[in-house]
């Protein structure tokens, strides 16, 4: 398996993780404040470094908030993009420096493949905050590990 194909997988996962967040999101009576905006944070932040690698501008901020409608179509936008960046980089793209300044001013130079598996652990990151936050609520957080991913997608019981 190259790189490539772990970051497709990566990609491919991200995008049934976050769809998985915001199925348990849509059966809520309401999604918790906090859980709604470590969600917005996570897609923000994908569209953030979409847009850092495509040259464009980013359509959010950083911590900016998103109602479920918003976070929906976020995902949408976000998660497949980033997904349809893995799919068409070759060695060179996933090679190439972007340069890029931070949400707090600060200058840095990062290849494209460190920044789409940073993506990848960060939403992973931030959706473990989220699920925490909906136990903390009184909700059943669902179960998106990568393994679960992949028995689904396998249709492997182990």
């Amino acid at each position: 398996m190259t790189g490539n194909d772990v970051l497709k997988n990566l990609s491919e996962y991200n995008i049934w993780a976050n769809q998985t967040m915001l199925d348990v999101f849509s059966s809520l009576p309401a999604v918790p404040n906090n859980a709604a905006r470590l969600m917005s944070h996570a897609l923000n932040a994908q569209a953030i470094w979409i847009a850092r690698i495509t040259g464009t501008t980013s359509p959010v901020k950083v911590w900016q908030e998103h109602n479920l409608e918003q976070l929906k179509e976020l995902h949408k936008s976000a998660s497949y993009k980033i997904a349809e960046l893995v799919a068409n980089a070759d060695e060179a793209e996933f090679n190439r420096l972007i340069n890029y300044t931070n949400s707090q001013g600060n200058e840095y130079s990062t290849r494209v493949l460190d920044i789409l598996t940073h993506a990848f652990n960060h939403a992973t990151y931030h959706r473990a905050q989220v699920a925490t936050d909906l136990r903390k609520n009184g909700f059943t957080p669902p179960n998106t590990d990568y393994v679960t991913y992949v028995r689904e997608l396998m249709g492997q019981v182990y």
